[in-house]
């Protein structure tokens, strides 16, 4: 098996080289990996090409794009990495797979919380980790805060998906970054215990869980709520999302925990410009819009107008850490999972 698994990366490794052969260190193209889907990422390149000239070449890749680029080291064709998620790009930077780079044009583009200090990544869109609540269950002001979703008057009312999820991994870290690992550890203990069931699913399946009654809060992300509320194909997610409000957690305290989707620069990037004039391009005014527009997500250049869809769900203060400092914490946040065996259920405390 293990012979079978090297044959399969190098395999990757002289696919992907051959597939950007022709455009390595060409002055007129960029090689991009992207986490984030082609809907949305197809109309961004495109109108970079016809602002630039450069032409994208583009690997959408669903998984395994920090072991794809291990993998090919040195020799890797991509320039760029597009991810959904902080701790995707802060994994990449770990790894060492990374280069700084040096732009006032993106640094007017991107608030210093939402890149690297050292500038080995940015954020390119926010996305909230919000609290769903039951329209029909639950009472306005019963639940402002993470805090409050280990109170014990919620106890057998909470949904979430795998505390190891990369969504909740990040939540959990900004409590460790703000109040310390013990007491990040009986917070998590304590939503344990107010879990109505195993956690499982995707953050549109807690929306559900609530629709169906078996639960009365849940965490998500908001552009969950915006993919919920015009699902046409499947309209029963209309359904789900009715059935909740949004609640934008500790707008009282440190603010709502945020999120990145981002962009870096490869070590090995052979078209190194004009990858740092696509991340300039994608955090500029025109991308920023069609960001907005096209997945429900909040830019993260100011003064964009949002989506209507979004807008509708009012305004909120995001909590102001810087995520690099977040990031740090990721590791510490897994292992409170497994400490806490947050994933076993309620019935791993009693």
């Amino acid at each position: 098996m293990r012979t079978r698994s090297l044959i399969a990366a190098v395999a990757v490794v002289i696919l992907t080289v051959t597939y950007f052969s022709s455009s390595k260190a060409n002055e007129n193209v960029v090689n991009l990996y992207s986490y984030r889907q082609p809907f949305l990422i197809n109309p961004l390149l495109a109108a970079f090409t016809d602002e630039t000239g450069i032409d994208v070449n583009v690997v959408y890749v669903k998984k395994g794009m920090l072991e794809r680029l291990r993998a090919e080291g040195e020799n890797s064709p991509a320039d760029m990495v597009l991810t959904a998620d902080i701790g995707r790009l802060n994994d990449m930077l770990e790894a060492d797979i990374l280069q700084p780079i040096v732009s006032p044009e993106i640094n007017r583009n991107i608030p210093a919380q939402y890149r690297h200090p050292d500038g080995m990544w940015f954020g390119l869109t926010i996305r909230g980790r919000i609290i769903f609540a039951s329209r029909e269950r639950t009472d306005v002001g019963e639940v402002l805060s993470y805090a409050d979703l280990a109170k014990p008057s919620l106890e057998g009312r909470v949904c979430t998906r795998s505390g190891k999820h990369i969504y909740n991994i990040s939540l959990i870290a900004s409590i460790i970054a703000h109040d310390g690992e013990d007491k990040a550890q009986v917070w998590l203990s304590g939503v344990r215990d107010n879990l109505a069931r195993k956690p499982q699913g995707n953050d549109r399946a807690q929306a559900k869980a609530i629709f169906e009654g078996v639960c009365d809060y849940a965490i998500a992300n908001t552009y969950y709520m915006g993919k919920m509320e015009t699902n046409d194909d499947k309209p029963e997610q209309k359904l789900w999302a009715e059935s909740v409000r949004i609640i934008f957690p500790d707008q009282s305290g440190n603010g709502t925990h945020v999120n990145v989707s981002g962009a870096a620069v490869t070590k090995s990037a052979g078209n190194r410009e004009n990858a740092v004039k696509l991340i300039a391009f994608l955090s500029g005014e025109n991308a920023q819009k069609i960001y907005a527009e096209q997945n429900f997500e909040y830019p993260v250049k100011a003064d964009i107008p949002l989506h209507p869809v979004v807008a509708a769900w009012g305004p909120f203060t995001p909590d102001a850490i810087d995520l690099a400092e977040v990031a740090k914490f990721r590791a510490t946040a897994s292992r409170l999972i497994d400490i806490t065996a947050y994933d076993l259920g309620p019935q791993s405390g009693s």
